[in-house]
């Protein structure tokens, strides 16, 4: 794969009518604190050249106005990144699975210290051909 996944997650997540589609992204470049974000980001991964298939790893940080807000959104991200993504084709590769990492837990921001939540997912990807 010779392209970055995260901008493929970002255009999912925002179609999903139950997430904010302006909250999403994948980077905080213009972000201001208290703004409700779903910020993903790739942290790590490896490829498997016999199978063809990419394996990424996927962090998510969700802020919010509270902890409440913060956790049903880490929450909703979660579910549908788990339940809904598999088997979806996203620009040309196609989700064989993804599996969690790490479920979302409160983990606020040390420089603000807004309310955020943050998980991390692994994503099965090969190419759709």
């Amino acid at each position: 794969m010779r392209a970055d996944p995260i901008p493929l997650l970002v255009a999912y997540l925002r179609s999903i009518p139950e997430i904010p589609q302006s909250a999403v992204t994948g980077t905080l470049v213009g972000r201001s604190v208290g703004e409700t974000t779903v910020y993903l980001m790739h942290s790590g991964g490896y490829r498997s050249t016999r199978d063809r298939a990419d394996r990424m790893y996927v962090v998510y940080d969700v802020y919010g106005a509270s902890p409440a807000e913060a956790g049903d959104l880490a929450y909703t991200v979660r579910e549908y990144l788990l339940e809904q993504l598999p088997g979806q084709s996203l620009g040309g590769l196609l989700v064989l699975d993804v599996r969690e990492e790490d479920a979302p837990k409160w983990h606020p921001d040390m420089q603000s210290l807004e309310a955020a939540y943050t998980g991390e997912v692994s994503v099965y990807l090969v190419t759709d051909d």
